[in-house]
């Protein structure tokens, strides 16, 4: 079947605007800075009784290096009425290793949405340069919602997480009362709160953060979702941005239902490339001679396990479960291949591994690990995921679901791997209206974008959009680079231009290609899987997102 190339696609810029509500509850004053000539004297002084506010450090756990802190401080849930209801933001810190040689602070975020980032500094520490180090408090956090941070709970069951459902005639009508059921679900459960769980309010916290940090302007690493969460950052206060690092970017206009149905259109091209890439090794893993013979091998596989699932050591693999494991591992050939060969042995009942083929069992969507906790509802991470996808942009969800119907129907045809998972019904089809607009990225903030060429979850274009979006950006693309997570890769090139920036505030001077070396690439591939930077402990029970 004939599959499509994925076209360069960049975002038209267009200018942003604030609500005029919230005009006067985004201005948060840097310490020592006049404040906003839009803040209203009550708005600022309700927004100061936080700003005073003096964290409580102290060891984040008996076993937890002595020089890893935590603390709480309080944030307005609903940053147009601050003197209301407020929650709770779980921060983290590593201080700087000489403070005479510290430039300020360097928040960092793993992506999600849903991502727990209170751990992110241990994580940073191993990776930045002892000089970096010395530069910056690392400063880390748990989002709104997320984790320790006043968590969000719809009261979903383990079932009722798994979201990414292909399309069936037959299971649709099924399809449709889940996406209403969990809707509904996270209305009455956590009503209240969920509009409040957003990007824009994230990136509010983050300035607040900063003014409680006692700092003029911050720095800031933001993988996949975090790339979004700190585009909006530099949108509503750019004049507070100092070195932000956005890798493996999100294309705002896209945010959020076309993110996910960009996982099955950039599979496409990726998929082409493994099937050349199997079919010039074709002595080794014998998959076809040609691509068009590997296409075959691996569609016959799925017709025959949508006939009967293929089982290796007791777990089926049908053939929806090789179309969805297929959407990431085709970014990486050699991985791809290899659990291809293991899925044909298996299908013609010889032995197979079972290691190998684990990106291709069972359903897709949900994790399988951490139970709740006193602190942590157990479906706090999808909880929070839906209130950010859904509650960002509201407008960009359809409310008929006939339309996602022939939505899935059409992207099945388009693209066949993937596109009926990511075009089929959504909670978010039945999420009330969003209480702030889109966010419209268009600023001249300066930042840096990193970006691998073959990336599963924001695929090249979408980081050449942001790019486009950020007028005074420069961009690291890494030219063969692999997986989800472009820094740092073990390639002088991409590891030197981001660390060169982030000790020195000094953009390169044009955008700059880097090409991926052997092993480059082991860091990125890691982290496909998750969306956190390498080495960040996160909790395993997520969706496999951005």
């Amino acid at each position: 079947m004939r599959r499509r190339r994925l076209a360069p696609l960049l975002a038209v810029s267009v200018t942003a605007t604030l609500a005029p509500a919230l005009a006067s509850s985004t201005a948060i004053a840097a310490p020592a800075a006049t404040p906003s000539t839009a803040s209203s004297t009550a708005a600022k002084g309700a927004l100061d009784r936080y700003v005073q506010q003096k964290p409580q450090w102290k060891r984040c756990e008996a076993d937890s290096p002595a020089e890893f802190e935590c603390a709480t401080i309080k944030v307005p849930l609903d940053y147009r009425v601050p003197g209301g209801k407020r929650i709770d933001l779980a921060i983290s810190r590593i201080k700087s290793t000489a403070p005479d040689k510290r430039h300020g602070v360097l928040l960092s975020n793993p992506g999600g949405p849903g991502g727990e980032g209170l751990y992110m500094p241990l994580g940073m520490r191993e990776r930045l340069p002892k000089s970096a180090q010395q530069k910056y408090d690392l400063i880390g956090f748990d989002p709104r919602g997320v984790g320790k941070s006043s968590p969000v709970s719809c009261g979903l069951k383990p079932e009722e997480e798994e979201w990414l459902r292909p399309y069936k005639e037959e299971t649709f009508d099924k399809d449709v009362a889940w996406a209403r059921g969990v809707a509904k679900k996270c209305k009455e459960k956590a009503g209240d709160t969920l509009p409040h769980i957003t990007t824009r309010n994230t990136a509010r916290d983050m300035d607040l953060l900063r003014a409680i940090l006692g700092e003029k302007k911050l720095s800031y690493v933001g993988t996949s979702y975090g790339t979004y969460l700190g585009a909006v950052y530099t949108q509503l206060f750019p004049g507070r941005a100092d070195r932000f690092v956005l890798d493996s970017a999100v294309d705002p206009a896209r945010a959020w239902r076309g993110m996910i149905q960009w996982w099955a259109k950039g599979a496409e091209p990726a998929f082409d490339r493994w099937t050349e890439w199997a079919a010039e090794r074709s002595a080794k893993y014998g998959l076809g001679d040609t691509p068009k013979e590997v296409d075959r091998t691996l569609w016959d596989l799925v017709a025959q396990a949508n006939e009967k699932p293929i089982v290796v050591e007791g777990q089926p693999t049908t053939g929806d479960d090789i179309r969805s494991g297929m959407r990431a591992a085709v970014f990486t050939p050699k991985d791809a291949t290899e659990g291809v060969v293991e899925l044909k042995k298996a299908a013609a009942g010889e032995p197979a591994s079972a290691k190998k083929l684990a990106a291709f069992a069972g359903p897709k969507g949900t994790g399988t690990g951490a139970a709740a906790t006193a602190e942590v509802p157990s479906d706090n991470m999808t909880s929070s995921f839906w209130a950010v996808v859904c509650g960002d942009n509201s407008a960009a969800w359809s409310r008929d679901p006939e339309s996602y119907r022939q939505d899935a129907i059409e992207d099945k045809s388009r693209y066949p791997l993937f596109g009926d998972f990511a075009s089929s019904i959504k909670p978010c089809a039945f999420w009330d209206k969003s209480v702030e607009p889109a966010t419209k990225v268009n600023n001249e903030a300066g930042s840096l974008v990193v970006q691998n060429e073959w990336d599963p979850q924001t695929p090249l274009p979408s980081g050449q959009a942001l790019h486009a979006d950020l007028k005074g950006s420069k961009m690291v693309t890494v030219l063969g680079g692999e997986g989800h997570g472009a820094y740092p890769n073990g390639n002088t090139c991409t590891d030197g231009t981001v660390n060169d920036y982030l000790l020195t505030g000094e953009l390169p001077a044009k955008d700059v290609t880097c090409k991926a070396t052997a092993g480059s690439n082991a860091e990125g591939r890691k982290n496909q899987k998750r969306d956190t930077l390498p080495g960040a402990p996160l909790p395993q029970r997520a969706p496999d997102r951005f």
